[in-house]
């Protein structure tokens, strides 16, 4: 059963589209506080289709992540107990508290790791505002940690070029299965730990 490759192939479609920078700006903010598809869903396909532009979709990825992040920190502190009763009933609940733990032990750190692997960053936004991280540190380290996720996939996909986009196309079942199993991998793991 093909999933991957139809929806490898929307998502190309969707990244030449004209607003694609626009669709880019906003999935990047609203993933960092409240969207649970992560931004390289489009940023790398946009890569992919205009590879002199990369850098630039890198930048602006970055840029409203951190927006969205910040929206996340102050969802945290000024709402907390409006999505308090839906997060309790999502599948964030326990990265929630596992989140908060973390903060209790490592700070800002867990910003930093959130913001740059695949754990869900908008439960860490959220959780930092709760925390009452020091937001100028909270912003500094999503710059640095969002960046580096955004500009690493800009950077593979320019050095990989025509190469990549043909594994990609080759093997996108394989590699969307993977995902799928690292993802699992990754919210079991925190609900044994939570």
């Amino acid at each position: 059963m093909k999933i991957f490759a139809p929806l490898y192939e929307v998502v190309l479609k969707w990244s030449r589209h004209q607003h694609a920078e626009r669709y880019l700006a906003a999935l990047s903010f609203a993933e960092s506080s409240f969207f649970p598809v992560p931004v390289d869903v489009m940023l790398a396909p946009m890569c992919l289709a205009e590879r002199s532009m990369a850098w630039r979709f890198a930048a602006v990825a970055t840029a409203f992540s951190v927006l969205g992040g910040v929206a996340g920190y102050y969802l945290g502190v000024a709402g907390f107990e409006l999505i308090e009763p839906w997060l309790r009933e999502s599948h964030y609940w326990s990265a929630y508290e596992t989140s908060r733990s973390w903060f209790d032990r490592y700070g800002i750190w867990v910003i930093f790791v959130a913001g740059f692997s695949p754990i869900p960053y908008k439960v860490f936004t959220i959780a930092a505002g709760v925390a009452a991280l020091n937001l100028p540190l909270f912003i500094l380290t999503s710059i640095i940690a969002r960046g580096a996720r955004f500009f690493l996939v800009a950077g593979l996909i320019v050095w990989g070029g025509d190469r990549l986009e043909a594994t990609l196309q080759q093997h996108v079942e394989r590699i969307g299965w993977a995902v799928v199993l690292v993802v699992v991998a990754i919210v079991a793991w925190l609900v044994v730990r939570g």
